[in-house]
């Protein structure tokens, strides 16, 4: 299977909202409408754009020609400047491939050499150990755990702080 990441267009809008609609949402931020509208898409690819390269970056994530999910990087401000947050998810018919794996491997290499960032930061929901093991594979490190940090839903969940250096 040929795993790449591609810049997100406009002309990718109806594949964003696919993919946005049909998502596991259990372990990602509430900040991704639900539902995701065409206009949802058009704001966030919008935005993405615009931001490219200076305060992230923003893949499409393909697995043999086909969006299967998202990833980025995105760079934290204030006294925080040089860190980099990565977020991702993955369609879940496209879970437990290494998808994911690869996607991340390469997503860190693209944000090391293009922003001005010394370290990526992942943020991951304690029972989400599949998110968990494509950061430590990928060389991301435990940092430590925030207790009862989230609450999703009826849920409360501690806060697992992965950190992985330039």
């Amino acid at each position: 299977m040929k795993i790449e990441l591609r810049e997100w267009s406009m002309d990718d809008k109806e594949s964003m909202a696919n993919i946005c609609n049909s998502v596991e949402r259990d372990y990602l931020s509430n900040r991704l409408p639900c539902p995701y509208t065409i206009e949802d898409a058009k704001w966030w690819l919008n935005m993405a754009s615009k931001q490219e390269g200076k305060e992230g970056v923003f893949r499409s994530i393909m697995a043999d020609g086909e969006i299967v999910g998202n990833i980025s990087v995105e760079k934290k401000s204030d006294v925080y400047e040089k860190d980099g947050e990565i977020g991702y998810f993955l369609a879940t018919e496209s879970w437990s491939k290494g998808i994911m794996t690869e996607a991340v491997r390469q997503i860190c290499e693209i944000a090391f050499e293009k922003l001005d960032i010394i370290r990526i930061t992942g943020l991951i929901y304690e029972p989400n150990v599949a998110s968990r093991r494509v950061l430590e594979k990928n060389g991301f490190e435990l940092e430590g755990v925030m207790k009862r940090a989230v609450v999703k839903g009826e849920k409360v969940y501690d806060l697992c702080i992965y950190g992985k250096l330039k």
